[in-house]
């Protein structure tokens, strides 16, 4: 009976200590995941470590002549005529005679009408790139289509509609005589004769579209596909019959919408200045530009009438071309503010030098679209005003006056970190290489991946939709 009450004894002990250990652990555990603090991040920016811990986006490239992008490249750089809307075009003189040799991959041009487009050119750079030096790319190139997830139209079609607005023939929006609008419909009818394109209806069809003309004649066509733009201000038109011709109404609302395009940056002109390398700023507010724009760039004309005089303020007309980029460059890197209106589109790559520049922008644009929003936070290193407060007399320098030296600190410590995130330029001039892994071109698959679910939901749904349904004028944002 004793052996048997000593066993009792030590079976309740090995209990007691089971009990006790597991009671530990458990709180332990609770601890450990409920209790631990939760590091919130300091913007919204994404680092190398998160791109590359997603999936990648599986990419296509449609098989389209080489006329069509690089070739078309090498044309641009074999004509002899100059841009003739600019005083100086820096691509057709003597010392750039040398583009004239043909090459696999022709440099993409300096002119800065046409360099601010060039996204069209780095995402097909990268996409050209040996495989092995894309390590840090979030697209992936497949060569069947069946295994894409996306089939990337590779139309350098800003260049095509640049070319034929330089050329000073004024046909740009008529059919005949019209070498832009003959490479559209060369695209349109390659593209729309695929099977890709008749299995999906052209949805998951990428095409770049950074210039506002792009594809002028058939957006129509291409409409339900992803459409890469700067902001969709080249979208509308001026109806001049509403609110005595003042407010925008969309040609088709069918046509765009940030369900499924993306908005990506313009190619800044300016310098990246490092946060380093920042001094003392002693203008409050800048502006380079064309006082008189059209359409919502109305509000411009307003807001230099009332700037123009105010002291701390510089105003000044033009553009950073090769006459003007060093002006450019010491007015945006002198000032604490760069002023950034609505001009002919909501958006402009004003913006773009004054983020690289670290000029902090103040953005009076009420419709404006701005790249991978969701991903960057604007707020953290923009100030937004009302077009209504913009216009009133001294508001706006006033508001500006009041902000802190430790809030613009913050601003530009923000703004370098976000930096790298509008850079195309990978570093190689035939575009062919290694991509910034937090750069522009990754940013923008990275939207366009977010887009895939929508985009594969609509397939199915077109498909089931029978014969000759009728569809009503509405977004098809997928």
């Amino acid at each position: 009976m004793a052996i048997k009450g000593s066993t009792a004894t030590k079976t309740a002990k090995s209990l007691f200590l089971t009990f006790t250990v597991l009671l530990s652990l458990s709180f332990f555990i609770f601890f450990f995941f409920f209790t631990s603090p939760v590091t919130e991040p300091t913007n919204s920016l994404p680092q190398t470590s998160f791109l590359s811990s997603q999936n990648s986006i599986k990419v296509y490239v449609a098989n389209l002549p080489r006329s069509l992008n690089y070739g078309l490249l090498q044309q641009y750089w074999d004509s002899d005529h100059p841009d003739s809307r600019i005083p100086s075009d820096p691509d057709h003189q003597i010392s750039t005679a040398h583009f004239s040799k043909p090459t696999k991959y022709p440099p993409y041009p300096e002119n800065p009408l046409i360099k601010q487009y060039s996204a069209e050119y780095w995402i097909m750079g990268d996409l050209e790139t040996p495989q092995g030096m894309r390590t840090a790319s979030f697209a992936k190139r497949v060569f069947d289509v069946n295994e894409a997830d996306v089939v990337f139209v590779p139309f350098f079609a800003t260049l095509s509609a640049e070319m034929e607005l330089g050329s000073g023939s004024g046909a740009f929006k008529k059919k005949a005589g019209n070498g832009d609008y003959l490479r559209q419909k060369k695209v349109l009818d390659f593209v729309r004769n695929t099977d890709a394109w008749k299995r999906s209806g052209g949805r998951d069809h990428v095409f770049v579209l950074t210039d506002p003309v792009a594809m002028w004649h058939f957006r129509e066509e291409i409409a339900p596909a992803v459409l890469l733009v700067v902001d969709f201000g080249g979208w509308y038109r001026l109806d001049t019959k509403s609110s005595g011709g003042t407010s925008s109404d969309a040609i088709r609302h069918t046509q765009v919408s940030l369900l499924k395009d993306v908005i990506v940056p313009y190619t800044h002109l300016l310098p990246r200045l490092q946060l380093s390398e920042n001094q003392k700023r002693h203008t409050l507010l800048y502006f380079k530009g064309a006082k008189h724009r059209h359409r919502g760039g109305l509000v411009r004309e307003k807001l230099w009438d009332l700037l123009v005089n105010e002291p701390g303020v510089i105003m000044e007309e033009g553009f950073p071309n090769a006459t003007g980029r060093e002006q450019s460059i010491k007015g945006m890197r002198s000032s604490e503010f760069c002023l950034h209106p609505a001009g002919d589109t909501p958006t402009s790559c004003r913006l773009f030098d004054a983020i690289q520049s670290l000029c902090i922008p103040v953005i009076v644009s009420d419709n404006v679209e701005l790249p991978f929003e969701g991903m960057v936070d604007y707020s953290t290193f923009s100030v937004f005003v009302a077009v209504s407060d913009a216009l009133r007399p001294n508001w706006l320098v006033s508001h500006l006056r009041s902000i802190s030296e430790k809030l613009k600190n913050e601003f530009r410590q923000t703004m370098a970190k976000v930096q790298p995130v509008f850079v195309y330029d990978n570093g190689h001039p035939d575009g062919i290489g290694p991509i910034p892994p937090d750069g522009a071109v990754n940013h923008i698959w990275r939207k366009v991946h977010q887009k895939l679910p929508a985009i594969k939901e609509a397939i199915v749904r077109e498909k089931r939709k029978p014969a000759n349904t009728s569809i009503p004028l509405r977004c098809h944002c997928t």
